[in-house]
């Protein structure tokens, strides 16, 4: 019974046009009401509580990285790096923007900043080029996507927070598996454009590469240093997010200079905005998830899926699954804060490594950004080439097949996952 009021009531706010950071709260109050616990202080005390975490003040830390990454000039630095090295193959523009969708993913955290930033750069220069817009579009969105899974990430984060995880493993998990990402659009665009007519470009120089990676070497040096950082313990995440902000002001003001003092107020007043967004449905999906473990709700999943128990592999897939179809029609952070507390004492229950759970079903949510008919990064894209939504979902289908595909591959093979993983702990 308990589990049809949850899913009855948050369904049927999100249908009636409910944000659904609102439609949530109002979840939680009519579970409280059937738990006959109905308080408002209790609400709005967990409300301060979910929000009130330490590891969470990494949150806008990397979301300002990101701005200032866009607006500083690194982006653009790396793109032109990108074009040196790959720019001459069949297809290298697209080439480019998955070399560039995982360094830049290196640097921000997040999916949407880099989509907003990479359909910036190479849109344009794709359709000049004669690329297929609706694919290049796609490409651009199923790249964007790597962001969450490699260091930084905010998703990592957000789950880390929730479940109990080390973010700092989190993080160095999600390294293999976010290149693995790379490679697999690599492979699917290979195949889509291998008989494509557009015109091929002259290959750099050995100056141009070396120039254009002096140009960017500052740039590509954040990643290096917050992985190193974890590695060695020199910082915690929430630390490294504040490198990572203060490194790209620095690098975007004094040295690149083409940041000026009076853009930071936009920057800051953007950053604070999407973070409020974020905290606030953090917030609000962790009364929620309070009142899911005071139901049990999870014990009875448990009970529900008890003969899986005993067949990890069986169960990853069916939690996969469930959080494939959430995806379609809840952004990734309210999905994680809503599913986490629900998936992890299954977890706990049949031996499944909670950093390897952490990867997969980030690399699941992930994907979520760009699936139909509630896709952040496809609204992105399409806002900022100004395409259609459904060029856009055209475009992006082939890749997301292909990573959907990859993450069901690194839920039959764990080795994929976990011994890269041990390399860098």
């Amino acid at each position: 019974m308990t589990i049809a009021i949850f899913l009855a009531v948050l369904l049927g706010a999100m249908a009636l046009g409910v944000p659904i950071a609102f439609s949530l709260l109002v979840t939680g109050a009519a579970l409280m009401w059937h738990l006959n616990m109905f308080d408002a202080q209790i609400l709005a005390q967990n409300m301060i509580e979910g929000a009130n975490s330490f590891p969470l003040l990494a949150v806008p830390f990397f979301m300002l990285a990101g701005e200032i990454m866009n607006a500083g000039g690194l982006s653009k630095r790396i793109v032109a790096f990108a074009t040196t090295l790959v720019g001459h193959l069949r297809g290298g523009l697209g080439y480019v923007g998955i070399m560039a969708a995982v360094i830049m993913g290196a640097l921000s955290g997040s999916a949407v900043a880099d989509a907003a930033a990479l359909a910036a750069l190479l849109l344009p220069v794709m359709n000049r080029a004669g690329y297929d817009r609706a694919r290049s579009a796609g490409l651009i969105a199923a790249g964007s996507i790597i962001a969450p899974i490699i260091p930084p990430s905010i998703g990592f984060v957000i789950f880390g927070v929730t479940a109990n995880v080390s973010i700092s493993k989190l993080f160095l998990a999600g390294i293999v598996p976010g290149l693995m990402l790379g490679l697999t659009l690599a492979i699917t665009w290979w195949l889509l454009s291998r008989k494509s007519d557009v015109a091929l470009t002259p290959r750099a120089t050995r100056a141009e590469v070396l120039g254009a990676l002096k140009d960017a070497t500052l740039a590509l040096g954040l990643p290096v240093i917050v992985i190193v950082g974890l590695k060695f313990g020199v910082f915690t995440p929430t630390e490294a997010a504040v490198v990572a902000a203060v490194y790209a002001l620095l690098i975007s003001t004094l040295v690149y200079k083409e940041l000026k003092l009076s853009q930071l107020f936009g920057l800051f007043q953007s950053a604070a905005q999407t973070t409020a967004v974020i905290m606030f449905l953090v917030a609000a999906a962790m009364v929620v998830a309070w009142l899911i473990t005071v139901a049990n709700l999870p014990g009875e999943l448990i009970s529900l899926l008890q003969p899986l128990l005993d067949r990890p592999t069986l169960l990853l897939i069916v939690m996969m699954l469930i959080t494939m179809l959430v995806g379609t029609a809840m952004d990734m952070t309210p999905t994680i804060v809503i599913l986490t507390p629900v998936f992890m004492p299954l977890v706990k229950a049949a031996g499944i490594d909670p950093v390897y759970f952490g990867v997969l079903f980030m690399i699941n949510n992930a994907i979520g950004l760009i699936t139909p008919p509630v896709g952040t990064v496809l609204s992105t894209v399409a806002g900022v080439g100004k395409l259609s939504m459904d060029e856009v979902t055209k475009g992006v289908w082939p890749f997301m097949l292909a990573q959907f595909a990859l993450m069901f591959l690194l839920v039959l093979f764990p080795a994929l996952v976990m011994v890269p993983a041990r390399w860098f702990y």
